[in-house]
Formats: structure tokens, sequence, C-alpha cells
């Protein structure tokens, strides 16, 4: 079916034009007889999503051009946002069982939120597919608008036709004695209000701060740099965000890169805060550092990773570690006992052989102590039976149990079972002689877990960047008004329309007073027009 878009001036508008490129009227003959003042938005500019036989292509365009649309993708985004505010999210959990963590420390609500797979909101895949959406309604809502505006501003023609110019909502009807010596005093007086005039003949348009009308579509660009950089989160090593808990002594690695960081000390500090009955405010506390780099061995569980040391640093909550592109922060801490040494008397009846000194979080796999050789065959941190068998819970010793391969030097080994905590000892193998003896008699403990946030973010530049321009786009938005005034005669018959994207109050002030410059003395109420057609 084709559709007759060409005006009564003569001119052939393209399809879905609402107000005539050339003369301003309405191209729907019904609109065209209304008596209410005309619908300015994009000047009635053809757009695609008002294509009349839209196919599936268009239809897309048409969904994601919606403001509708994209209101209610911002609100279900802002929605799960909030959610996945409500607990830590479980990069940066400091646990292994991220499970296990969000049901102990938040029962059966944690529970649910891990289920829900809200614990890793930001990083899933139906986060960003919103992002995604939000993005795409972003650039096509802006190319679906801000082409077809600029075409229409910038082939606008002084000569408007009179519906268009009593339709708009600010108008002015008079007669002028000398329509050329009138003009030339208007023309002064729009040139002193900084605006830029053309004339046609007795017809003339009078424009100032079009770059105003930009501001929205550069809030667009801002908000899809925002997004775009949020989704280079996915990029990896763009960035991190990953939790760790050392304790004191405790060396670990970064996950997902090959440095190691080792809690040499961790401190609480206490200082005179604001006064409070004159008690001392601890209000501080901070970590011993050290940055290792990995050079060897540095993904083989059985073998002990080669480190390089890189740097020191102590670490408080406002002072991070920062090296490259890793920053480490001190987020929290725990008062957590920990038995880190044990010392262990090893006798036989009467004699006392010496003491066994065991580092519980790296034990050595030999040991020389007076006439024994000792070898370490098995470590289990956190004894526990599986199928008879023993193995361990965690890394974490919290009921160590050791098996020691001793030699007493007539070349006979023997091999002993011990579990100190449950004062449990054994020879499982070896001779019939006297049995080694074990016993406690002294402990070394870590008393606080550290808990550190490990953070890359490569993106930030560009999230800068994105919310400057934002900012930018809407401080032209606020601060400036896009303002036209268009001046027909015909013989000595004035008419005056005008038109801006907001403050109508202020832009029938300045007509008044521009109508002043010229002799025409004219109340600013007067020149409104809101309520429809004049004649």
């Amino acid at each position: 079916m084709l559709i007759n878009t060409k005006c009564e001036c003569g001119h052939q508008n393209p399809v879905g034009t609402v107000l005539c490129e050339a003369c301003g009227l309405p191209v729907n003959r019904e609109e065209a007889e209304s008596s209410q003042p005309l619908e300015m938005r994009y000047e009635g500019a053809a757009r695609r999503s008002q294509k009349a036989n839209p196919n599936l292509l268009d239809r897309i365009w048409n969904f994601f051009s919606s403001v509708k649309v994209a209101v209610y993708l911002i609100i279900i985004t802002l929605l799960a946002s909030i959610l996945g505010t409500l607990l830590p999210q479980v990069n940066v959990v400091p646990s292994h069982d991220p499970a296990a963590y969000y049901a102990e420390e938040y029962g059966r609500w944690g529970e649910i939120y891990y289920a829900l797979g809200l614990a890793d909101t930001f990083g899933s895949w139906w986060y960003k597919t919103l992002i995604l959406m939000i993005a795409a309604s972003l650039i096509i809502c802006s190319l679906d608008r801000i082409i077809p505006l600029y075409r229409a501003l910038n082939k606008q023609h002084p000569l408007k036709h009179e519906t268009f110019l009593k339709r708009q909502k600010v108008v002015y009807m008079g007669e002028v004695d000398d329509p050329e010596t009138w003009l030339e005093r208007m023309q002064e007086a729009l040139r002193a209000r900084r605006y830029r005039v053309t004339r046609e003949g007795t017809a003339m348009l009078a424009e100032k701060n079009r770059f105003s009308r930009w501001g929205p579509y550069i809030n667009h660009v801002g908000l899809i740099i925002l997004l775009a950089a949020l989704l280079t989160r996915g990029i990896p090593g763009w960035f991190m965000e990953q939790g760790i808990a050392l304790r004191e002594g405790e060396t670990g690695p970064i996950p997902g890169t090959e440095y190691y960081l080792q809690n040499l000390k961790f401190t609480e500090l206490k200082e005179i805060g604001p006064h409070v009955s004159g008690q001392e405010i601890q209000f501080a506390f901070e970590t011993e550092a050290v940055l290792y780099r990995c050079v060897a061995d540095c993904h083989n569980p059985l073998v002990e990773p080669k480190l390089e040391e890189i740097m020191r640093h102590t670490i408080k909550p406002n002072d991070p570690l920062v090296y490259g592109d890793y920053s480490i922060y001190q987020i929290d801490y725990e008062f957590l006992p920990q038995v880190t040494v044990m010392t262990l008397k090893v006798s036989a009846g009467d004699e006392i052989h010496g003491e066994l000194v065991l580092d519980l979080m790296d034990p050595a796999p030999s040991y020389q102590l007076g006439g024994l050789e000792i070898e370490l065959t098995g470590y289990y941190p956190e004894l526990t039976n599986i199928d008879g068998a023993p193995a361990t819970k965690s890394r974490l010793p919290h009921n160590p149990a050791f098996i020691f391969e001793i030699s007493r030097g007539d070349g006979e080994k023997e091999t002993y079972f011990l579990v100190p905590f449950e004062r449990y000892q054994t020879r499982i193998a070896g001779s019939a002689g006297e049995p080694l003896h074990f016993e406690v008699t002294d402990m070394e403990a870590s008393l606080y877990s550290s808990y550190l946030l490990v953070r890359v973010e490569k993106a930030l530049p560009y999230i800068l960047a994105g919310a400057f321009i934002f900012l930018f786009g809407v401080v032209i938005g606020i601060y400036w008004q896009h303002r036209r005034i268009w001046v027909r005669i015909d013989d000595r018959r004035l008419l005056i329309g005008a038109h801006t994207n907001k403050n109508w109050y202020g832009l029938r002030d300045e007509l008044a007073k521009i109508l002043h410059k010229t002799g025409i003395e004219t109340d600013n109420q007067s020149l409104d027009n809101s309520g429809g057609i004049r004649t």
C-alpha cells in the first residue's frame, strides 16, 4: 500500500514524517485540522520505529527503541543489583566452601541466597544479559531519534506555513507599517540576544543553543561507555575482586594469578578516638604482608612452589599494597586462635631423646633428633576417617595427626601413629623394643586470621570517562535551552511563532523583551498559546 506523504507545498516527505520538512504543516489530514499545539518532538521527522509495515528486524528495532522498554530494563537491573548487595558476593567470601559459608553465617536465608545464584549476581550470565540489553536499548533509542533530528534541524526553512506558526505554544499576531524596517530592527534585537538569524524575503528564523538538544544523547554515550566498561570485567585480567583469608605466618596463592601472599604478622592498633568516658577506642588494624611471584611448580599440588619475593608492605584499611594492576586491601579480621607450632618431647622409658619441633602449617619431611632419624610419612591437619583410612577435612591444623617412620640407628625401622590433641599414640609397625613416647611440652599459636581483598580494575579510566561524559550531557541539558523564533510577514500582517525544548516561561519573557526593542508592546502572558490555535 502506497502512502502519500507529499505536502501541499509540493515537498515530498519520507514515509513516517509527521510535520512537513519544508513548511511544517502536519502531513496527516486529521492532525492538520486539529487546533491543539503541535507535537514538536524530533521535529516531526520520520523515524524507523514508526515504520508502517515492519519486518522482523524492524520489530526488534522497535522493541529496543521504546523508552518504556528501556525504563523497565533499568528497573529490573536496579532491583537485581539491590538483591546482589544484600549479602557479600561469593568472590569476596573468605572461604574455600562458599555454600557452607553462607549457610553458617546467614542460616536458611543464606542457603536460599546462594542456591538462587544471587551470591554471584554481578558475574552471572543473566545480569550481563540485562546490561547488554540496556546498552542495546540506549544505542537504538539514540540512533532512532538523533539521526532524524539532526537531518531536520540541519535543513530548516525560515518560511513556515501559517498553521505551523499559529499552533506553536508561544505566538504573536499583529501588524507592522514598514515590514522591511521592522525586520531589520527585529534582526538586531535577536542578534543582541545571541540568536543566529536566517532571512528569506519577509520570513525569518532565529535560533540559539541548538547544541543543548544533543545533551540527552551525550548522556547516552556516557552510559554506553560506562556499560561497556562494566562488561570488560568479563575479560580475563581486566577485573578481579577476590577475598582471601590468611592466618599469621600463612602463605597462600592469590587465585587466578601467579602471585602468592604471606601474612607475616597481624596487629590490632589502638588509639584514642572521640572522647567516650575516657575510654581507649580500638579503630584500626594492619597486616605485615609479603608479595611473592611463583617461578616454578606453581600448579602442582604435590610439590612446594618456588617463590620469588617482590615487595613487602604493611596493609592498613586505607593503605593497600599496590603492585602493577593489583591492589590488596585490608577489609576485616577475626580473632581465631590456631596452634601453628607444636613441640613434642620424645623419650623411651627413662631415656630422653630430645624435643621435636613441628611447624603445623608446613612441617618438614624429615628430622634428626639425637640418635633418631625421623621421617614424616603422613600428615593430616584435621583428622577424619574415610572408609577406615585416615584423611583430613581441611588444611588447618584443628586436630593434627602424624605418621612417623623412625630409625634408631640399628637398621630397624618402626612406625608410629600420633594424635596429640586426643593424647593418642600407637606403634603400628616395627621392633618389639621399648616404644617411644611423645609428649606435648609447648605450643605456639596464631591468634588472628586476616581478611584481605585483592582487586584489579583496568576499566576504571573508562568508567570515569563515561561518568564525566554523562555529567557533561546533564549540564548541557539543564543549563541551556534550544530556542527558535519564526517570523512571517504577509503584506503588513505579522505572525510570530516560537518554540523551545523547555522553560516556556523564559521564552515568553524573552520574546516580549525582543518585541519591545522593535516598538511592539505586549504582555508576556498574551503570548501564551498553550490552549489552542489562534485566529
